[in-house]
Parts: C-alpha cells; sequence; structure tokens
C-alpha cells in the first residue's frame, strides 16, 4: 500500500534497537521501550500558513530523526509499523 502523508505530516519507520548493550548483556523484549529514532519514509508538501502560503518541511525522505517518545500515530503499511507524526514532534535530524 502507498500513503502520501499531507501538509506538515511524516511517515515514519522506527529503527531497529540493538538486542544487547555495549557491555555485551542482552535486553529481553520486555525490558525493551520503543526507539524514539526512526527513518522517513515519505514527507507532505508543507505547512500552511496563516497568509496561505505554503512553507516546504526541513525535512525530506531519507533523513533520520528523532522524535518525542508519546507523538505521532502508529499505523501499519504492508504489515509493518510506522508513525505518522507532524514536524513539530521532530526534535532533530541525525546528520551521519
Amino acid at each position: 500500500m502507498k500513503i502520501r502523508p499531507l501538509q506538515d505530516r511524516l511517515i515514519v519507520k522506527r529503527v531497529a534497537e540493538e538486542n544487547k548493550t555495549k557491555g555485551g548483556l542482552f535486553i529481553p523484549d520486555t525490558a525493551k521501550e520503543k526507539p524514539l529514532e526512526g527513518k522517513v519514509i515519505a514527507v507532505g508538501n508543507g505547512k500552511v500558513q496563516e497568509d496561505g502560503k505554503v512553507r516546504p518541511l526541513d525535512i525530506k525522505a531519507g533523513d533520520t530523526i528523532l522524535f518525542s517518545k508519546y507523538a505521532g500515530t502508529e499505523i501499519k503499511l504492508d504489515g509493518e509499523e510506522h508513525l505518522i507524526l507532524r514536524e513539530e514532534d521532530v526534535l532533530g535530524v541525525i546528520e551521519k
């Protein structure tokens, strides 16, 4: 299924977390928290301003981002979990 986000929304796929700590300990699934990092799959056209102009988003498809813990709406696309976020829920872009 293909989906196109509207306005200032993004579709994000969470980045898989490590199962092991740096010290070599394995983390059970029950102790894991959902990662706050994800890869942007698709972006909307931009936010509509009060004067009617559209401001393009600073985030592009393919960017890796950090987002707030309770942000967005979880959806399933082709059996995989994704999030729909607003641009304001993004805390930063990870540059590698």
